[in-house]
């Protein structure tokens, strides 16, 4: 039987809930969500070439120069799936172009978040480093302050995350988001 293939992305500024949106619409629809942050996680896991790919995650770099990680083939997958944005793929002209040129989008979801309520969610989020969960301290607290729920090991608040530094980060994605914005359009 053959299974009906969405490949859709989120678009959003840091800490606008690209994760939690493709989440909610691969439930409601009876989609698997593949994230390219999962991808991103198992690549540097596995120590693949994307190692540089989580190092400019880390350092809050929007420029990745590495490649995007590879994308599951239609064929590999028994279900269908929609494929979104995890840490904010495609980030620049460049990625969007790439991607492009490795499938057609069926749909593309830009969230459009005042920057004041994302300085306020970003500073109040914690992650699950091993596994990408995301905690928010305001309105998704663990069950014990700076514990995963699932795993009992301890969250971290990326330096990116800390108040200081959001401004900047989220000047640095309007910047970078604007073209990938028109692209789509």
């Amino acid at each position: 039987m053959a299974s009906k293939l969405l490949r859709a992305v989120v678009l959003g500024p840091p800490g606008s809930g690209k994760g939690t949106m493709c989440e909610r619409i691969a439930r409601s629809f009876g989609l698997q969500h593949l994230s390219s942050g999962q991808f991103l996680r198992e690549n540097l896991r596995g120590g693949g070439e994307s190692k540089r790919s989580g190092s400019c995650k880390q350092h809050g770099l929007l420029e990745d120069p590495s490649p995007s990680p590879q994308l599951p083939s239609q064929s590999k997958q028994s279900e269908p799936y929609c494929f979104a944005a995890g840490p904010g793929f495609p980030r620049t002209l460049g990625q969007a172009e790439a991607l492009d040129g490795i499938c057609q989008l069926d749909l593309v979801i830009s969230l459009n978040i005042p920057f004041e309520t994302l300085k306020d969610r970003l500073s109040a989020r914690w992650v699950h480093p091993a596994s990408g969960r995301v905690y928010n301290m305001d309105f998704n607290p663990p069950h014990i302050q700076g514990i995963d729920d699932l795993t009992g090991e301890p969250l971290v608040q990326s330096e990116d995350d800390k108040p200081e530094a959001v401004a900047a980060r989220l000047r640095k994605y309007k910047d970078a988001a604007k073209p990938v914005i028109e692209l789509y359009k």
